[in-house]
C-alpha cells in the first residue's frame, strides 16, 4: 500500500511541476504514472551503482555531487518515458530538488510511520 502511494505522490508531483517548470513536459496521466515507476526503478536499482562509483566526488564535494545523480536519473528517464521530455540538465536539476523535496514532505503527511 505504501508504494501505491508514494508512486501515486510521484505522479501527481511530476504533473504539477511540469505545469510550473519551463522545460518539462508531461503527456499525460498516463505518462506522469509511467515516470513515476521509472524514477522509482531507477532510484532502486541504478542509483546506489552510481553512488559507489562516484564516492571520491561525493565526498570531496561534501555530498552535493548526489544532486547530480538525481538529475542523472531524471534525464534517463526522459529518455526511456516517450510522453516524457526535460530541455537540459539544469532543468533536471532544479526539477529533482523540486521533487524531492515535495516527495519528503507529502510522504510525511501521507505515509504512516512504523513503530
Amino acid at each position: 500500500m505504501k508504494l501505491l502511494i508514494k508512486l501515486l505522490i510521484t505522479t501527481v508531483l511530476v504533473v504539477v511541476i511540469s505545469n510550473f517548470l519551463p522545460g518539462i513536459t508531461v503527456a499525460s496521466y498516463k505518462s506522469a504514472f509511467i515516470v513515476a515507476v521509472v524514477l522509482a526503478l531507477l532510484n532502486t536499482f541504478l542509483k546506489p551503482l552510481l553512488i559507489l562509483l562516484t564516492i571520491p566526488a561525493t565526498i570531496l564535494t561534501l555530498g552535493l555531487f548526489l544532486l547530480v545523480i538525481n538529475a542523472v536519473l531524471i534525464l534517463i528517464g526522459d529518455y526511456f518515458v516517450s510522453g516524457f521530455t526535460v530541455s537540459g540538465f539544469w532543468t533536471a536539476f532544479l526539477f529533482s530538488i523540486i521533487l524531492s523535496v515535495c516527495q519528503s514532505i507529502l510522504n510525511g503527511i501521507f505515509i504512516e510511520k512504523e513503530q
